[in-house]
This record gives structure tokens, C-alpha cells and sequence, in this order.
């Protein structure tokens, strides 16, 4: 008969072992190759109390490391870089599963592109403001009703102009006259073609030659190539239209955050162990762990590693990567476009304005065009809200704050003469700033959409998130956050696979998580 060594050994540690009652029986297995932990596995099953030693080698000097078979004392561990939202859900979702986490941030404050600011007594967001998608079936709908925070959602008004999101409109020219509702449509209808945005703007006029003899129709036609842009934060002659036509939104319309996104951030990064003043400067990757270098020349040295900053950063070069990323995943970073479109935030003690969502203005060109959000519709405040993209918002940004809060209001007294100054303003440049160098990532003309999909897939033990890494939702909130848990658990099963410790992981948020209706005002 066949003697199995492992069932022996077992048997004749349970034969010699001279049980207490207060006692479990114990051993001490040396080495902790495959036989070792073998036995140790063995052991521990049969309720023994179990240790290995093993002698290892690491640079230049002799450790000890002990720890029974789930090596007892040591978490699986993690090091985000970046604390918007991607990384900070990434955080979140791996500290809950138990492991060691470190976020390090580059800012003085969380939240990446969202950053809501209080300096008016009340908050107004610089950054991301809206949830597109109002609905359950968007991952961050529970977070945000067990929050309790009010959205604002537009509604329709038959006496407004509307564009293809439904969002209420007041369209003026350059004299003060508002623009025919029907004229609107009639361009807005023609403005669908799969091609780059200035390409199916010449297709209109050749379908349509009728409209180049309508100058006003021509700067309708301006102003949603402008919202376009601001839509997707680039100009028309980079943005490709068929990738604009195949993106997918969630239902539900869009909700302003009528408190501001910082709520959600703050309970998410909430517990978490956060760097603030670490900028990362390179990443070195390993088999078994990564090492995380920032400016004043500390390392983080983890089992894994999220990168979670904004594309622009990518680009930027400004981590170095060692060794160098495949040429794929540089590829990706590389083709993907990343825009610009920025806050100019006027905050007025009086209200004179029409009470719709957005004030437009209509020009020759789509540079001269321009928009306010009103915010005064949304939450009461006394606040408009310029809107700058592209190139305009690149010009803007070569401003003084001073300067571009002045330039917006001379935009705001083409259309309502008699407005009154504002008492204060905030200005954002997310194209200039060093964390961000731009606002958000779009589709480049002949580019493939599976860019951002090749951004998002791990490289060994180094995961990617952030709203650039998502197929469906990029330039969203959303995108970032669901991202950021992919990253999570991408990273949790590489680590725990190791580890030889894979079990289900049921993160703390998602699709089954209960949900507490959204609340919605439509004022």
C-alpha cells in the first residue's frame, strides 16, 4: 500500500500530541515552499494551532518573516494615487475589505475635479456639479438618497427653448432679442451626422443652402456647435460627432447637486488613511509589490497599486513609470483627448434675469457664443454661472480672476444691459492646474472608442480608474465611481489570488445595495 507523506504526518503530529483541555495541539512547520504550507494547511484544518518559519533574503540583509497560513499580522495592501472620486471609491471599497489602504494626494484637499467651495456662506461647485442620470440605476443614486441631498432636475416649459438634453434655454442675440423657439429646432434637427462636428456643420448648409441666407439661424446653429463643446469640453474641429452619437446615457435627465458634491466625498473618504501634499513623482512596479515615490523623496512600498489622476496628468509625464508602460497602454493615454471647460461663478445681490436654467447667447461664431447656468432657478441663490470651453475657455484662463469675472459679466450686459455688478466671484482654470491639466476626456476625431478601455486594464499589479478608463460614461461622476470600484476589485482578487486568500467580496455599494428615492425638486 501506498503511504501518503501528508496524511502521515498529520496522523503522527495527532498521535504525539499530548492534548490539555485549555490547549489546542500545536506545530512548528519549517519552510514554507509548497510541502511546508501544505502541512501547515493540514494542520490548521485539523485545528491545530500552526507557525511557519522561513528564512528569506531581501535587499542585502537576512528578515525573519513568521505568520501562520494566512499570514497572520499582514494585510494585503494597496496605494492609491489620487483622491477624486475614482481613487477615493477605490479606497473605500478595498479599506472595507479589509485592506491596508493609502491614499496620497497631490492637493491640499480631496476630491480631484470635484471641489465645492463655501466662500459665498453657501456652497457652489467649481468642478463636477451634476449627476447625469437621475435614477437607481445609477451606482452612486444610494449614497446619494441615504445622504438625503436635494437634486435639482430640469423640467419642461413650453415658454423656453430646449436642447437635446432637455435642459431649459432663454436664447438671445447680440442686440438683446430673443431668439424663435421654432428657428432653434429647425437647426438644432439637422446637426446629427457621423463625422467631426465642423464636418456635419457644412453638410447643413448644403442640405439646408436656405439657412445660410437666415443670419440669425446661422448663429442658432453657433450656439449648439458651442454647447457641444462645452458638452464635451474641446473644440468642434477635435471632437468626432460618431462617437458623440453612439454615447450612452443613463435615464432620469440631469440633476444638479443643490448642496454640492462635497457631501459624497467626504463620506466615502470618511476613515480613510489620506496623504494630503503628496505628489507622486514615479511608480515602480514589481512582481510581488509596487513602490510609490513622491516629490519630497518618501516610498510607499505596497502589494499593488490604483492609479487613479486625471488623463491630463498622464499626458503630462509627470510620474515616471518604471519600467516603462507597454506601448498599448501609452498609446491610449496619448489618443484619448482631454478638454477644457471652466467655472466663472458671479454671485449677485440681486436677481435680474429670466427664471429658466440657462441664459444663452447666440454669434457669429460658436467662440462668440456663450452661456450662464442660473443657479438662482436651481437653489435659490443669487448666482450665474459662465461656462467657458475649448479654446475660449484656454483664453480665459490667461487671465487674472479679476479679469475673467469681468470679461463674463460684459458677456451677461450684451444680452440684459441693465444688469447690476456682482459682489463676488470664483473663478476655476482646470487646464492649468498642475492635479488636473484639463477638465475632462473625450473622443477624438478617427480614434477608436476602446481607447478608454485599454487605459482602464491593469498592467501586472498596477491598476488605472477615473472617468477616462470608463467605455460608457466618460466625463462623468458616475464613470469615475464605478471605475474606481472596478479598480478595487481587479486589484482585491490579483492580491488575494496571491495571497491564496479569494473569497466573494460584496463591496458596500452597488446594484444591490437598497436604495433610498432620489429627492427631486422641480422648481
Amino acid at each position: 500500500m501506498d503511504l501518503d507523506p501528508l496524511s502521515f504526518l498529520v496522523d503522527l503530529c495527532c498521535a504525539n500530541d499530548h492534548k490539555q483541555q485549555e490547549r489546542s495541539p500545536s506545530v512548528i512547520v519549517i519552510g514554507g515552499g509548497m510541502a511546508g504550507i501544505a502541512a501547515a494547511r493540514a494542520l490548521h484544518d485539523a485545528s491545530f494551532q500552526g507557525k511557519i518559519f522561513t528564512m528569506r533574503k531581501k535587499a542585502g540583509t537576512v528578515a525573519l518573516c513568521y505568520g501562520n497560513s494566512k499570514q497572520e499580522g499582514r494585510s494585503p495592501s494597496v496605494i492609491i494615487v489620487g483622491g477624486g472620486m475614482a481613487g477615493i471609491a477605490a479606497a473605500r471599497a478595498l479599506h472595507d475589505a479589509s485592506f491596508q489602504v493609502v491614499l496620497l494626494e497631490s492637493r491640499e484637499r480631496i476630491g480631484g475635479r470635484i471641489h465645492t467651495d463655501y466662500s459665498f456662506g453657501f456652497p457652489v461647485d467649481l468642478g463636477a456639479s451634476w449627476l447625469h442620470g437621475v435614477c437607481k440605476e445609477n451606482p452612486l443614486a444610494p449614497l446619494i438618497g441615504k445622504l438625503g441631498l436635494p437634486l435639482y432636475r430640469t423640467s419642461e416649459d413650453n415658454s423656453v427653448l430646449y436642447d437635446h438634453d432637455l435642459e431649459s434655454y432663454a436664447l438671445f442675440d447680440m442686440d438683446g432679442n430673443q431668439v424663435p423657439q421654432e428657428l432653434a429646432n429647425k437647426v438644432r434637427d439637422e446637426f446629427s451626422e457621423d463625422m467631426s462636428i465642423l464636418r456635419a456643420l457644412k453638410l447643413v448648409f448644403e442640405r439646408k443652402p436656405e439657412l445660410r441666407l437666415e443670419g440669425l439661424s446661422h448663429k442658432v446653429l453657433q450656439w449648439y456647435l458651442c454647447r457641444l463643446e462645452g458638452w464635451f469640453a474641446a473644440d468642434a474641429d477635435a471632437i468626432s460627432l460618431k462617437c458623440w452619437d453612439q454615447e450612452v446615457l443613463l435615464p432620469g435627465g440631469h440633476g444638479l447637486m443643490v448642496r454640492g458634491y462635497q457631501p459624497v466625498i467626504n463620506t466615502l473618504a470618511k476613515g480613510l488613511d489620506i496623504r494630503l501634499g503628496h505628489r507622486v513623482t514615479k511608480i515602480v512596479r514589481q512582481y510581488n509589490e509596487v513602490k510609490v515615490t513622491v516629490e519630497n523623496g518618501k516610498t510607499f512600498v505596497a502589494d499593488a497599486a490604483i492609479v487613479a489622476v486625471p488623463l491630463g496628468v498622464l499626458k503630462s509625464k509627470s510620474i515616471q513609470f518604471e519600467p516603462k508602460l507597454p506601448d498599448w497602454k501609452e498609446a491610449a493615454i496619448s489618443d484619448i483627448g482631454v478638454g477644457i471647460e471652466n467655472k466663472i461663478i458671479l454671485h449677485f445681490k440681486n436677481v435680474f434675469w429670466p427664471n429658466v436654467e440657462f441664459l444663452g447667447v447666440v454669434a457669429e461664431t460658436s467662440y462668440g457664443c456663450s452661456y450662464f447656468l442660473n443657479l438662482h432657478k436651481a437653489t435659490g441663490r443669487h448666482v450665474l454661472v459662465y461656462m467657458p470651453a475649448g479654446q475660449l475657455a484656454k483664453d480665459t484662463e490667461k487671465m487674472s480672476d479679476e479679469a475673467a469675472a469681468n470679461f463674463a459679466f460684459m458677456q451677461l450686459k450684451k444680452i440684459l444691459p441693465d444688469a447690476s455688478s456682482p459682489i463676488q466671484y470664483l473663478v476655476s482654470r482646470w487646464g492649468t492646474d498642475i492635479n488636473t491639466l484639463g477638465s475632462y476626456s473625450y473622443d477624438a476625431v478617427g480614434k477608436p472608442h476602446d481607447l478608454y478601455e485599454r487605459l482602464r486594464v491593469p498592467v501586472d499589479n498596477l491598476f488605472f480608474a477615473g472617468e477616462a478608463t470608463s467605455m460608457l460614461y466618460t466625463g462623468s461622476v458616475h464613470g469615475a465611481f464605478s471605475t474606481g470600484m472596478m479598480a478595487a476589485e481587479d486589484c482585491r482578487m490579483r492580491v488575494l489570488e496571491r495571497y491564496g486568500e479569494l473569497d466573494l467580496f460584496q463591496p458596500g455599494m452597488g446594484e444591490d445595495a437598497s436604495v433610498i428615492p432620489l429627492q427631486i425638486s422641480r422648481l
